[in-house]
């Protein structure tokens, strides 16, 4: 599919207007007459509708999107399928943009095509407004079972005495951090030993936050983002079936507690690869639409006329409604015939052309996307959503200097000063004999992408077949997630290992990150105590979360109501061991601050 030339120019996304795109033919979008809008004395909103212009595969359950437009400002909305005739609905507003969504009464039937018309504005400055998309045909996408979980060997996995709940893996830390009040490590444990889930750690390996998931569940995608003014925990949870997730989103606070949770609309489920909060309080996801497709067009393939198809979606969720903002499909932008993935030729056997793995909003809200099995990264439009540029891939608008060239890989992102960095796995199948973070330099009037950086593990030859990230740190400094082999590290602006660790073999972690993150949970700190060496007690007490403790006071006594304090000690860990004299019944602590300050205090439990 044809680009044009690369600029950044763009509408913004959320909360801003957006730019209708008039075009007519392939993109089915019919619009007023430009002397209706020359005529308005003041002009009526711009409105971006979603599904977009011709999107070939929009859902049955498809909501029908004004971004743009309060919905007092949205009438005579006509809503036909060429099948199911006229549909009636609803209205119903965002709550962080202008816009609402069109709720209609029933869905739509498969195979059909359905013409959206509304007006925008009244009077003489009301402006009529069409699209047009077809609806897919879908197929059911098999559950798998849960993954065999390996013997786990004690020396893999942790334990703790106030906490039988909780066996992570353990964390090997092979470079201590050469800052380590930069922040904590954020991680997703999954597929090795201990329990899978979402776990935070200090740049020492020691844990700091841990959430196990049951048997069957994956999280991906661990870090701090804002919401609403507040920093907050987001992750995403779910099953994880053929390289893809069927999931939702997760928002918690600095308690620990659950602020929302964002589900994917037009009966879609929020996929594992991306997770995005904007500053309007909206969040881009990604979601995974399985289909009948057409795959005989390919070039070169002998595959099925009737295939199956995985097209990739961009959803704008407004959090606070659900409702669906802004919809952006792969197939409606990217052919088929820029896969590099091999075109399957069985009839049953699943197609995942693009395997979208990131978005990012830009300050002009375009939005950069990356995709795994085109070796491309795109920016989009979200005025209509068309391919401002692309990098790499078969059509790129860069010509691509020594090294830039990419292949299976993960986590596109641009950094203030516009370069470009990537993690690039190189492998599944192998391009390369090792994976490797980048940076590109984009050069916009030469259309030329230049290897900047490039950062390859010193110490053990990585491969990672899958997933993988690389994020800016302050000071020219990035920390690099290795993905599928289990391995964080980070490096100095001078390309020096500052920190390395992994997890036990066959533990991995989609992405990994390095953040501040402050907290103190909503649920009191938990002990539990054993007789000691002769007339002692051993005390030992965690809090799940806290990241300010710095020490604990212990207390004794004949009654829970009568408890005097025994011993103070200085953290040690995520669980600290504490030996007290005396061998009374109940036994509490206190949580203490950097100042000796009371953060929490336990209940008495009897020994």
């Amino acid at each position: 599919m044809p680009t044009s030339q690369p600029t950044l120019a763009g509408a913004p996304l959320a909360g801003r207007l957006l730019a209708l795109i008039l075009a007519v033919g392939s993109l089915g979008l019919v619009a007023g007459s430009v002397e209706e809008a020359a005529a308005a004395a003041t002009p009526a909103p711009a409105v971006t509708i979603s599904p977009l212009p011709g999107t070939p595969d929009a859902t049955p359950s498809t909501q029908i999107s004004f971004l743009g437009a309060p919905a007092s400002e949205l009438h005579d909305i006509t809503v036909v399928g060429t099948r199911s005739g006229s549909h009636s609905g609803r209205l119903a507003g965002y709550a962080t943009a202008a816009g609402a969504s069109f709720l209609p009464s029933r869905g739509f039937d498969e195979g059909e095509r359905v013409t959206v018309t509304a007006v925008v504005g009244s009077g003489a400055s009301g402006r009529r407004i069409a699209s047009s998309f077809t609806i897919a045909r879908l197929y059911a996408l098999p559950s798998e079972p849960p993954a065999k979980h390996p013997v786990d060997s004690p020396a893999d996995v942790q334990s703790f005495y106030s906490r039988h709940d909780l066996s992570p893996p353990v964390v090997d830390v092979t470079v201590p951090a050469t800052n380590p009040s930069a922040g904590d490590i954020f991680l997703t444990s999954a597929t090795g030993p201990g329990q899978d889930g979402p776990m935070i750690l200090e740049p020492n390996g020691a844990l700091v936050w841990f959430k196990p998931v049951p048997t069957g569940v994956n999280t991906t995608d661990l870090r701090v983002q804002q919401y609403e003014g507040k920093p907050v925990l987001t992750w995403w949870e779910g099953q994880i079936i053929d390289g893809h997730g069927r999931g939702d989103d997760y928002i918690y606070n600095s308690t620990y507690e659950p602020v929302a949770t964002v589900h994917a609309g037009n009966g879609l489920q929020a996929d594992l690869h991306e997770f995005d909060l904007t500053a309007q309080g909206t969040a881009l996801i990604s979601a995974y639409e399985p289909i009948h497709w057409n795959l005989s067009s390919i070039r070169s393939s002998h595959a099925p006329s009737d295939g199956l198809l995985d097209d990739c979606v961009v959803q704008e969720i407004d959090v606070r409604t659900g409702l669906v903002m802004f919809e952006w499909h792969a197939l409606g932008h990217v052919p088929l015939s820029d896969s590099y993935a091999p075109v399957p030729h069985l009839s049953g056997s699943v197609y995942d052309y693009f395997h979208l793995n990131s978005i990012q909003p830009q300050a002009d809200g375009d939005l950069l996307i990356g995709s795994r099995n085109t070796w491309a990264a795109y920016m989009i439009s979200t005025s209509g959503g068309g391919t401002v540029w692309t990098l790499g891939g078969k059509h790129s608008s860069f010509t691509l200097g020594p090294g830039v060239r990419f292949a299976w890989e993960h986590d596109a992102e641009i950094l203030p000063e516009g370069n470009v960095t990537i993690f690039d796995d190189e492998s599944s199948p192998p391009e390369s004999n090792q994976s490797r973070a980048i940076v590109i330099a984009l050069d916009q009037a030469t259309h030329t992408a230049t290897l900047a950086r490039q950062l390859i593990h010193p110490g053990t030859r990585i491969l990672a077949q899958s997933q993988g990230n690389a994020e800016a740190l302050p000071e020219d400094e990035e920390f690099v997630g290795w993905g599928e082999v289990g391995y964080a590290s980070e490096f100095s602006a001078a390309g020096a290992l500052d920190f390395d660790m992994h997890l036990p073999p066959g533990g991995s972690s989609y992405r990994a990150y390095r953040m501040p993150w402050s907290a103190t949970p909503a649920h009191v700190p938990d002990l539990a105590a054993s007789a000691g060496a002769g007339a002692t007690t051993v005390v030992y007490a965690s809090w799940n979360g806290a990241t300010a403790v710095t020490g604990w006071r212990v207390f004794a006594g004949r009654s829970p109501r009568a408890l005097t304090a025994v011993g103070q000690f200085s953290r040690a860990g995520f669980e600290t061991e504490m030996t007290v004299p005396g061998t009374l019944h109940y036994l509490a602590v206190q949580a203490l601050g950097p100042a000796g300050q009371v953060l929490g205090s336990s209940r008495a439990v009897l020994r």
